[in-house]
C-alpha cells in the first residue's frame, strides 16, 4: 500500500475487484500451486492488505517494510515448499497459463536454481513469472545486501556463475509493451484493457495481439521508466 508512484495501488477496485484480487485469482487458476500466501509489511496502512486477504481467503505473511527477502525467507519457514513462485501485486493481468507453463518448465529440470520469463525479457512487462529455488533462496538470504533485500531474487539471477538459471522466452517479443501498475497512465492502459476484455485477463497472445492492433493504447504509458535494480 506504501508505494511511492502509486500509494494503495493494490487494493484499487478493478472492475469490481481489487488489484491483488485479479493477482490471487491468476495464480490460483494456474492450478500450479501447493500453497498461496501474500507476504505484506508490518507498516500500519498494510493493516488494509491482510483485511483483504481474509476477505479472499489466502494466507497472509507479514514482515518487514524494506527486507521483502526476509518476508519471503519468513514464510518458507512455515512451509515444505522445494520452490518459490514470485508474483508482485501490482500486476493484475498475469496469465495463468503462462504460470502453469512457466512451473512445467521448472519441474521438468530438478536442478535448477531460477526460471524468468524475463532472461531476457519477452512478454509485456506486468506478464512476467519467475520461480526460485528453495536452496537458492535460503543462501541470497543469508547473503544478499542492499537492493537485493528488497528484490528478492536478484541475487540469485545476477550469479550465473553460482546458480543454474533458465529464462523462458516467447515469440515474438513483446517487451516493449507494459501493463504493471505504477503510475497513473498505467492505471489508465489496465483500465482500458479490462473494459474491453471484462473480469477476467486476456491471454499474454491476445492481450499483446489487442495492443499491437491498437498502438493508441500502447502510447498510454510507453514513457512510464521502470525503476533501475539498484533503486530499491
Amino acid at each position: 500500500m506504501g508505494s511511492t508512484r502509486l500509494p494503495g495501488k493494490v487494493l484499487r477496485d478493478l472492475s469490481g475487484r481489487t488489484v491483488l484480487g485479479w493477482v490471487v485469482r491468476a495464480a490460483r487458476a494456474s492450478y500450479a500451486l501447493d500453497d498461496l500466501v501474500v507476504a505484506t509489511s508490518t507498516d500500519d496502512v498494510d493493516e488494509a492488505v491482510a483485511r483483504e486477504c481474509a476477505r479472499l481467503g489466502v494466507a497472509c505473511h507479514r514482515g518487514p517494510v524494506d527486507d521483502v527477502l526476509t518476508r519471503f525467507s519468513q514464510v518458507l519457514h512455515d512451509t515444505p515448499a522445494d520452490a518459490v513462485m514470485r508474483f508482485t501485486a501490482d500486476c493484475p493481468l498475469l496469465d495463468p497459463e503462462v504460470i502453469r507453463e512457466a512451473a512445467l518448465v521448472y519441474r521438468a529440470l530438478p536442478d535448477l536454481d531460477y526460471l524468468s520469463t524475463a532472461l531476457p525479457s519477452t512478454l509485456p512487462r506486468g506478464t512476467d513469472v519467475e520461480i526460485v529455488g528453495r536452496a537458492a533462496l535460503e543462501e541470497a538470504d543469508r547473503h544478499a545486501e542492499t537492493y537485493h533485500r528488497t528484490h528478492v531474487t536478484s541475487y540469485v539471477y545476477t550469479r550465473p556463475e553460482s546458480f543454474r538459471i533458465l529464462g523462458l522466452t516467447y515469440r515474438p517479443s513483446a517487451a516493449d509493451l507494459r501493463v504493471t501498475l505504477d503510475t497513473e497512465d498505467d492505471w489508465r492502459l489496465i483500465h482500458a484493457v479490462v473494459e474491453s476484455f471484462g473480469d477476467g485477463p486476456p491471454s499474454v497472445r491476445t492481450l499483446v495481439e489487442w495492443l499491437r492492433a491498437r498502438p493508441e493504447m500502447a502510447e498510454i504509458n510507453a514513457h512510464v521508466r521502470q525503476k533501475a535494480l539498484q533503486e530499491a
